[in-house]
């Protein structure tokens, strides 16, 4: 289907103006021309009754010297006593009488402009058709209209070439971004642009910024995964040739015991490479819904119980107040289980992880988890949420490092702050995650 055409429209409603503009002019210039046709026919009429105001009347036949046409005056002239002296063209009917000074009377042969003057012996009216001066008027105005309706196409191929080179600067701009490529995504000039067209390329750069910082971080996101995945499965080949070689049973058994670790932690990897995937922006975008925090809170913690007792830890829940936020449901529920997942992987036996909920003064609802684990140095929280960063203290725990880069990517869609602190009872780790005030989040 064909698209709007921003030259077709512009040409369309310019010429469409100034047609209007054109009618406008024509019907202004035949009521200006008619008046000053009045005006001068108004003169005529006085200054010919003046001509015949006390001739004999036998000098009006020369009156009459008319064709008699739609356009020749009609000459009265009556003694004082009312007896018609003279008529200059009998086969009009006009009224037997006068009224001194200017008047229009309405005829079978339409309405004529009548003057009628009286001098003490004679009253002599002379009287014309209307048609006459329309006729006139029409006559001036059509001269002044014509040069411009045959004007007319002129303009419209100037304004067409107008338009045309108004809209040149927007036909460089779409090959300049024709030949851009997913391998060249360097800006697009903006010098010697209009200022209208600015904006538009100012705002398609930073497009062409977001795009290639996207393809970037894709690039080195495959890299990396690719690099830790060759890890744990080059790990499960050789531990399936130790089984294979296995000599006795109890070799076999330790050989498949390690095989099957080294199946989870590549499940393990995999399902969080999918989901990090999946939480990439503009991938998968689902509507915005209310969330219970609370509730979505005690699902995980049900979940994820198993594990706490299997390390005697203690693991609970705090709600203060209302936790709704505006939120993906799947996604908050990945936050949460990954946030209360690491706390219980880097807590000892026999700690505490506390998950809080609540309101703070400003409106917004913080959810926190605080182990009592090793915690994080101050120098590398900053870069904890690197995808496969595992830092100083994550080398004696299994895993990816890709647990906080997962809830960095879910808090950054929902428009959530993360703050890192110390945990309570010990070193450990508090993490903090602050969800937008829910009424301006729901006005924007």
């Amino acid at each position: 289907m064909r698209g709007r055409s921003i030259r077709r429209e512009l040409l369309a409603w310019l010429l469409g103006g100034l047609l209007v503009a054109l009618a406008a002019a024509a019907v202004g210039t035949y009521l200006r021309a008619r008046e000053e046709a009045n005006a001068l026919f108004d003169y005529q009429l006085k200054e010919m009754a003046a001509s015949l105001t006390g001739a004999p009347f036998s000098a009006a036949p020369g009156l009459a010297g008319g064709s008699g046409g739609d356009g020749a005056l009609v000459v009265q002239i009556w003694d004082r006593n009312g007896v018609q002296l003279y008529l200059s063209q009998p086969r009009r009917e006009l009224p037997q009488y006068a009224q001194l000074g200017f008047t229009t009377i309405r005829t079978d042969e339409g309405a004529w402009r009548v003057f009628s003057t009286f001098d003490g012996s004679q009253v002599v009216q002379v009287a014309q058709p209307m048609s006459a001066r329309r006729e006139l008027a029409a006559s001036m105005a059509l001269r002044t209209i014509v040069p411009l309706v045959a004007a007319l196409p002129v303009l419209a191929l100037l304004i067409w070439f107008i338009i045309a080179r108004g809209l040149k600067p927007l036909d460089s701009v779409a090959a300049a971004v024709a030949r851009r490529s997913p391998a060249l995504l360097e800006p697009v000039s903006e010098r010697s642009l209009p200022r209208e067209v600015q904006p538009l390329v100012h705002a398609l750069n930073g497009l062409l910024e977001r795009l290639g910082q996207a393809l970037a971080a894709q690039k080195s996101f495959i890299a990396d995964a690719a690099h830790e995945l060759r890890t744990p499965l080059t790990a499960v080949h050789l531990q399936a040739q130790l089984a294979e070689r296995a000599t006795n049973e109890d070799e076999r058994r330790r050989a498949l015991a390690d095989l099957k670790a080294g199946l989870d932690r590549a499940t393990r990897l995999s399902e969080q490479l999918l989901t990090l995937a999946r939480e990439e922006p503009g991938v998968g975008e689902r509507p915005l819904i209310d969330v219970d925090l609370a509730e979505l809170a005690r699902d995980v913690i049900g979940e994820l119980a198993p594990l706490a007792e299997a390390k005697t830890i203690d693991l609970g829940l705090s709600a203060n107040g209302s936790a709704t936020v505006k939120g993906d449901p799947g996604a908050l529920r990945v936050l949460v289980s990954n946030l209360i997942d690491n706390a219980l992987r880097y807590t000892p036996s026999g700690g505490r992880v506390d998950v809080g909920l609540g309101t703070g003064d400003d409106g917004r609802v913080t959810l926190s988890v605080r182990d009592t684990g090793p915690g994080i140095p101050a120098a590398e929280r900053t870069r904890v949420f690197d995808r496969f960063y595992r830092g100083q203290t994550g080398g004696a725990v299994p895993g990816s490092g890709l647990g906080l880069a997962i809830v960095k990517s879910v808090a950054e869609r929902h428009g959530a702050e993360i703050e890192l602190g110390e945990g309570g009872g010990g070193p450990g780790l508090a993490v903090a995650v602050h969800f937008r005030n829910q009424r301006s989040a729901e006005r924007s």
